[in-house]
């Protein structure tokens, strides 16, 4: 597995398991629709939060939310929107990414709620 590969799988575990730590009811992990393919679907209260995972081993290009592009969230969009057809629930939508870097050989991660708005 290509390093950059084996890096965006340790940050969605670790994502994971940050979700799980602070309440969220893990759903769905790389859930996929069409081309689309969304890391977490996570569930807390009354909100499925559609979890954007971007994991990067330095920031010296850039903050990884700043990763997330238009074109990803018009593809989430459209797959949350059948994944919620398909299963049926009413629940209020949230997107978060979780932004991880590597810093000092440690793993720092950001949750960023609602880190994005789609109409």
């Amino acid at each position: 597995m290509a390093e950059h590969n084996e890096l965006g799988k340790i940050g969605e575990e670790l994502a994971v398991d940050f979700l799980q730590k602070n309440g969220y009811e893990i759903l769905e992990t790389n859930w996929t629709f069409q081309k689309a393919e969304v890391d977490i679907i996570a569930k807390k209260g009354e909100v499925l939060a559609v979890v954007e995972v971007k994991t990067r081993s330095s920031i010296d290009f850039g903050l990884p939310q700043e990763f997330v592009k238009p074109k990803k969230i018009q593809l989430l969009v459209k797959a949350i929107n059948e994944y919620i057809i398909q299963n049926e629930i009413d629940v209020n939508v949230r997107f978060d990414i979780v932004a991880i870097h590597k810093e000092n050989n440690e793993f720092i991660l950001e949750h960023i709620e609602d880190a994005f708005h789609y109409f």
